[in-house]
């Protein structure tokens, strides 16, 4: 492995956007939670859902200022670190970042203040739009950098045309934005954003129950989050597998690496666990269940499913972090599968307030969304290399003529000030989630035996 310009600029910009995908994958869902507690107290009147919107907001300017400041950073990238590829894709790509910024940040922007400072200065009514409004935005937001990157992924031959020079030009807008992979990955992450919320959520106010805070707000709480964990986790899996499909038409060696297929054959395993050996090609200690990896992929008994040895070797993508990647990945989807399934359950039995143990494992899962999102990148953009552009543009192509030096230097003064800056942020945010919201609601009955802890504190309440 040689530390050139090439692996300290990759190396760089997965550092950055690993610290930024985890704010906007927190503050998209977080949106929406906030826009649906403010609906839910203009609806009911119910003094908790507002103690629960004051409690979240802080939380959500706190991460969608780290999430802005991150971003930021990440894009002037393009200039410094990946120029040729700015120079060559900027025709194609450019106008999709313009797209998101003349809509997705300016209606942030508009609205965001009203959201967060207008509570006692603007109506209910006017705010809870504005709430909407930003909620709405982060969605736009995410749509059109999904679409600049699915095309990246899968670029449309008939979308561009590429000039004697490498200048890559658009020709039909349509297609580029809605090229195959974007439906799919767009519905993933969104997807994905929800199941971070709610696991923090979920965690959060098991924290709090745990400690018999804001016992009311808490236990509302608790049951969106755990709703949403047991409806929207199914749905996910299926919009990811749908991703998997298209990958596996568009992406075959990205397929062939994250299931660990070394040879092309019919009847594929599903590889549960191993260890690739690119040098061997084959997988050590590999737990395999034979045929269902074909099934898996809505491939028939006949059908032929490329392995790794259809590509050479400087085609293919590192093997082993896209393996590893996607299996943690699926690993936190079963996770939050559980959880929900688990607290669906507590709910039906009424036993979701005494559920101690459920409480703690939500404590403890409580990053798994960010786990999730952050393997789910690094499956999808080291699973497309050595390409930036799948099947047009290589990565090593792409970089900026600067030292290699210039790059660790910067490399080494983000790793320092992103160290210290949102290390300080994360732990103020943490500080607030353990405080909890403020309570002035009366505790309901809880469906929790008044022998328990819980149980007797609601009692004496």
């Amino acid at each position: 492995m040689e530390w050139d310009a090439l692996l300290l600029s990759r190396l760089q910009f997965a550092f950055t956007i690993g610290f930024h995908i985890i704010f906007p994958a927190f503050t998209i869902g977080l949106a929406s939670f906030l826009a649906v507690l403010e609906g839910l107290w203009l609806f009911t009147k119910r003094p908790l859902f507002k103690n629960l919107y004051l409690f979240w907001v802080k939380i959500f300017a706190l991460s969608f200022g780290m999430g802005v400041v991150s971003g930021v950073v990440m894009s002037y990238q393009f200039g410094t670190n990946w120029s040729v590829f700015a120079a060559l894709t900027g025709n194609v790509i450019g106008p999709l970042l313009a797209y998101e910024v003349l809509t997705a940040f300016f209606l942030e922007a508009s609205f965001l203040g009203i959201m967060l400072f207008g509570w006692k200065r603007v109506g209910p009514k006017l705010h809870f739009f504005s709430t909407c409004m930003v909620a709405i935005g982060t969605l736009i937001s995410a749509f059109w950098i999904l679409a600049a990157n699915s095309w990246m992924q899968t670029p449309p031959p008939e979308s561009f045309t590429i000039a004697a020079d490498g200048t890559m030009t658009a020709t039909n807008f349509a297609l580029v934005i809605f090229n195959p992979s974007l439906p799919s990955r767009f519905a993933h992450m969104v997807l994905a954003a929800y199941l971070t919320t709610a696991m923090v959520v979920a965690g959060a106010s098991a924290f709090a129950l745990l400690k018999q805070r804001a016992i009311a707000e808490s236990r509302v709480a608790l049951r969106m989050a755990v709703l949403m964990m047991a409806l929207v986790t199914p749905v996910q899996i299926m919009a990811g597998h749908e991703s998997g499909i298209v990958a596996g038409e568009h992406q075959p060696a990205k397929v062939a690496a994250l299931e660990g297929w070394w040879s092309t054959r019919t009847q594929q395993p599903t590889v549960l666990i191993g260890w690739p050996d690119e040098e061997a090609e084959r997988n050590h200690f590999e737990l395999a269940v034979p045929g269902l990896g074909s099934a898996v992929n809505n491939a028939g008994p006949e059908d032929v499913l490329p392995g790794l040895d259809q590509f050479a070797e400087e085609d293919r993508p590192p093997v082993w972090i896209t393996f590893w990647a996607f299996r943690v990945m699926v690993g936190m989807g079963m996770v939050m599968l559980v959880l929900g399934i688990w607290g669906a359950g507590a709910w039906a039995l009424k036993r979701l307030d005494a559920a101690t143990w459920y409480h703690r494992a939500l404590v403890l899962a409580a990053p798994s969304g960010f786990v999730a999102v952050l393997s789910g990148w690094i499956t999808a953009e080291v699973g497309r290399q050595p390409y930036v552009v799948y099947g047009v543009l290589r990565t090593a192509d792409a970089v900026s003529p600067v030292p290699a030096a210039s790059v660790a230097t910067s490399l080494l003064f983000f790793i320092v000030v992103y160290s210290i800056v949102f290390s300080a942020g994360a732990l103020y945010i943490l500080r607030l989630i353990a405080k909890g919201p403020e309570s002035d609601e009366p505790v309901p009955q809880s469906d929790q035996p008044p022998g328990t802890p819980l149980g007797a504190a609601i009692k004496e309440a």
